[in-house]
């Protein structure tokens, strides 16, 4: 395949892992609904997990795939360990400004009011989670023992059990914002079944979208090392920067949504409990089937992160519960000094 029709590749099979994602993303919401979870619960566990998936499955796809095919591993490892580290860092930092500039839009044109009163307990836990994860998965690439690494994934795997076990029991169990009524099943969308038949239709559904993510996921590697090769750059950025655009679609659409709705602590929650997700189970993939030994544009990266998560969170502190749009709106300028930082890496190189 050429460059051309890798970029064009690029475009549709992006369009359609929105659209997978989206199909997915309401299953989930049916689920919830079939399972009596509250808004806390959904938003931070089954929304956050659903739509982390494609950026879940990329990683896994190009690490599982490079070792299949027996060619081209170390690129397929970069690429691999690019879209792990770069699906935190646009949540974290491209995803908060998407919603503070819809909470301004939404401001202006009176669907709500500026400030975004957030459920502080489910906040706290989400950023203390991703606080902790973070950290042991960034730290772990300095330790030179291998024999140690997998330890430190089974860690990674029970920190996150832990955290949904304890989401899905304290959630706050008092919609936000007024109870909305969900989207009709797509799949039995003009179909009247019985009750008996809601909840397989709901797994029907989640299963379809997620072998489409994964078909899709695997044509998306492929064409990000075409791109890679022909440009003469290193994977691990190129897919720091694209995969994570291309995956993280449904955190923003989703959250937007529910940004217009007031459902301030859902639409957080959807990307706060993504980068808990995130920082836990593809991490513990990358260290289990990479070498994890991150470069100094990872590390750049990794600061990145950790400033504009700090700045939101310090809203919350000083604010008493509530996110001034200013402090959501700054992760979209630390977004912009990675990006200017690796297009001087690239002409350096």
């Amino acid at each position: 395949m050429g460059i051309a029709e890798s970029f064009v590749s690029i475009i549709f099979v992006l369009f359609f892992i929105i659209f997978a994602c989206i199909v997915f993303t309401n299953a989930v919401e049916h689920l919830g609904e079939e399972l009596n979870l509250s808004e806390g619960a959904v938003g931070s566990v089954l929304a956050a997990v659903g739509t982390a998936l494609p950026e879940t499955i990329v990683p896994l796809v190009a690490i599982i795939g490079g070792y299949l095919a027996g060619t081209g591993i170390e690129q397929s490892k970069e690429i691999g360990i690019g879209a792990i580290l770069g699906a935190p860092f646009l949540l974290g930092t491209l995803a908060f400004c998407i919603m503070g500039v819809s909470v301004l839009i939404f401001t202006k044109s009176g669907c709500r009011k500026a400030e975004m009163p957030v459920n502080s307990v489910i906040m706290f836990r989400d950023l203390h989670y991703f606080a902790i994860a973070y950290t042991i998965s960034i730290f772990s690439s300095f330790i030179p023992y291998k024999q140690v690494k997998p330890f430190i994934a089974i860690i990674l795997l029970g920190l996150y059990a832990v955290y949904v076990v304890l989401t899905i029991r304290t959630a706050s169990k008092e919609p936000e914002g007024g109870h909305e009524e969900l989207d009709a099943l797509y799949l039995t969308k003009y179909i009247k079944l019985p009750q008996k038949f809601v909840l397989p239709s709901i797994f029907a559904q989640l299963s379809l979208a997620l072998l489409a993510i994964i078909f899709l996921a695997h044509i998306f590697v492929e064409d990000l090392k075409v791109i890679s090769e022909f440009f003469h750059i290193n994977p691990l950025i190129l897919s720091l920067i694209i995969t994570p655009i291309a995956t993280e679609l449904p955190e923003k659409f989703n959250s937007v949504i529910w940004i217009k709705a007031k459902k301030d602590t859902l639409a957080m929650g959807n990307v706060t409990g993504a980068m808990v997700f995130q920082s836990c189970i593809p991490t513990a993939v990358g260290i289990l089937l990479t070498p994890w030994v991150l470069s100094i544009q990872a590390l750049v990266n990794v600061a990145i992160v950790y400033l504009s998560v700090i700045t939101v969170y310090i809203s919350i502190v000083r604010n008493k519960g509530v996110i001034k749009p200013h402090a959501l709106l700054a992760g979209g300028f630390f977004y912009l000094i990675y990006v200017c930082y690796v297009i001087f890496e690239i002409f350096k190189g």
